[in-house]
């Protein structure tokens, strides 16, 4: 029998410290220092959308991920009355942060074979071969440096037993925080976070909780399984065992890619035809180049985006019927979908281009 089946398993998760307001405060160094929100156009608080990230002198006023942007305005010109200076609303550079993404994650499979992404800002990575905890902190203390090094960013990680426990743990000590969990101490851990803290536990399962006093996962515990699933159905029976710190889910290396794109923002809104034409061509060509090396066969939907003067953003997309698009098939479709722009039928009080970009989907 091979000694791997007696091995302890030891699971990372890395979460970038505030983004992509980190990534813009680094590459702008005349907002170093200032509340930074990453997000939709406010417009001095008429703004639509929501905040993407803010950072952590921003999350001192109330804003935070998903605060719709009025009122994260609001939230700045209150703060800014009384004294302390005002958020910098910046618009996200999504490319900016994939690349920046892409960097963070060559540094982690430096040091781990099996790295697993969950989204642009963080990462599972298995360091079972480490043997022990106090050696697999010692590696994510090298990772968290490379990055500060590389990156010019700061990263929180949790380290435990399984995938549940790291992914908590990451957050317990943000920003620039590491904490482990040693095996067998995960309920202990969990004990007096509230019940929000596991995920999967949103708000209405939250108000059903709340309405029985079980306000900490301690609380939650008193509750038997049967007891769990007569109340939440058969997520009563994977809370069951959440609460416990008990999680089987493997790390996959490999997810679904569901789209690829790019987008330009121009130095000055232009509304020459010539200039935005070889541009879309340009990111036609860039994000066609993405698709000849990925493993897919073929796209359905070319979707183009096109942002003017006073950030009115406007998404058409069309369907392909030709299997395996060429690149002249995919500038066809998307000079074509951009046309309408220059005239009245997209475009009738003739606003300049602030931002044009290209997205393909449906992937097979």
């Amino acid at each position: 029998m091979s000694c791997l089946l007696f091995m302890t398993r030891i699971i990372a998760h890395l979460d970038m410290d505030a983004f992509f307001a980190a990534v813009e405060e680094r590459d702008r160094p005349k907002y170093k220092g200032q509340p930074i929100v990453v997000g939709s156009d406010p417009m001095e608080g008429k703004g639509r959308g929501v905040v993407s990230t803010a950072n952590y002198k921003a999350r001192k006023y109330g804003i935070r991920s998903a605060t719709p942007i009025s009122r994260a305005w609001q939230m700045s010109e209150e703060a800014r009355k009384k004294g302390f200076p005002p958020a910098v609303f910046l618009l996200p550079n999504f490319l900016k942060y994939e690349k920046s993404s892409f960097e963070i994650s060559k540094i982690v499979h430096r040091f781990s074979p099996l790295v697993e992404p969950a989204s642009i800002d963080e990462m599972y990575f298995d360091l079972s071969s480490c043997v022990n905890y106090k050696k697999a902190g010692s590696i994510c203390k090298k990772i968290k440096s490379e990055i500060k090094k590389e990156e010019k960013l700061t990263c929180s990680i949790g380290i435990g037993s399984n995938k549940l426990i790291a992914k908590i743990a990451s957050d317990f000590k943000k920003p620039d925080g590491l904490t482990v969990v040693e095996k067998g101490k995960e309920e202990a851990f969990l004990e007096n976070f509230p019940i929000r803290k596991i995920p999967g536990i949103g708000p209405k399962t939250e108000e059903i909780l709340l309405r029985r006093q079980i306000k900490l996962v301690k609380d939650l515990k008193k509750l038997s399984k049967d007891e769990l699933k007569k109340m939440l159905g058969k997520w009563g029976d994977d809370l069951y065992f959440k609460i416990r710190g008990i999680d089987d889910s493997p790390i996959v290396e490999k997810y679904e890619i569901k789209s690829m794109g790019e987008q330009e923002t121009f130095s000055k809104d232009t509304l020459d035809s010539r200039f935005i034409t070889g541009r879309m061509v340009n990111l036609s060509e860039s994000v066609f180049e993405r698709f000849k090396k990925s493993e897919f066969k073929n796209f359905k939907t070319i979707t183009i985006t096109v942002r003017f003067e006073g950030f009115e953003t406007k998404n058409r997309s069309r369907t392909l019927t030709k299997l395996s698009p060429d690149l002249k098939t995919i500038q066809f479709e998307v000079l074509r979908l951009l046309a309408p722009f220059f005239d009245k039928r997209e475009n009738p009080k003739r606003k300049f281009f602030r931002l044009i970009g290209i997205r393909i989907e449906r992937f097979e």
